[in-house]
């Protein structure tokens, strides 16, 4: 479900590392806590509402899940709600994993 707003994980890492993003991770609270990318912040679909995401505070909104499919369906929420989310991750923590980069475990 391509969006034009589909982020590779180096663009994402890169983004972190300067301080300009935010990751929301939309899978469920037990998935976040056995990995998620550091510094993300876990808002699962079952009970995802746009207007309960965290303030972005000047920097890029973005969604991450799994393998990119949730991420996508929030987005689409997002959308539909108006509210200001950048993009997802292309592929979700599945390609974060396969470019090599780290992991933080825990809520």
């Amino acid at each position: 479900m391509p969006t034009g707003r589909d982020l590779d994980a180096r663009t994402v890492a890169d983004l972190l590392a300067r301080g300009e993003a935010l990751v929301v991770d939309v899978r469920e609270p037990e998935a976040f806590a056995g990995g998620h990318i550091p510094g993300a912040v876990n808002l699962p679909l079952s009970r995802f509402r746009p207007e309960a995401l965290p303030r972005a505070e000047g920097r890029r909104l973005i969604l991450n899940c799994a393998a990119g499919g949730r991420s996508a369906r929030a987005l689409a929420a997002c959308d539909a709600a108006r509210a200001a989310v950048d993009g997802h991750l292309a592929g979700g923590l599945g390609a974060w994993k396969a470019a090599g980069l780290p992991l933080e475990t825990g809520a």
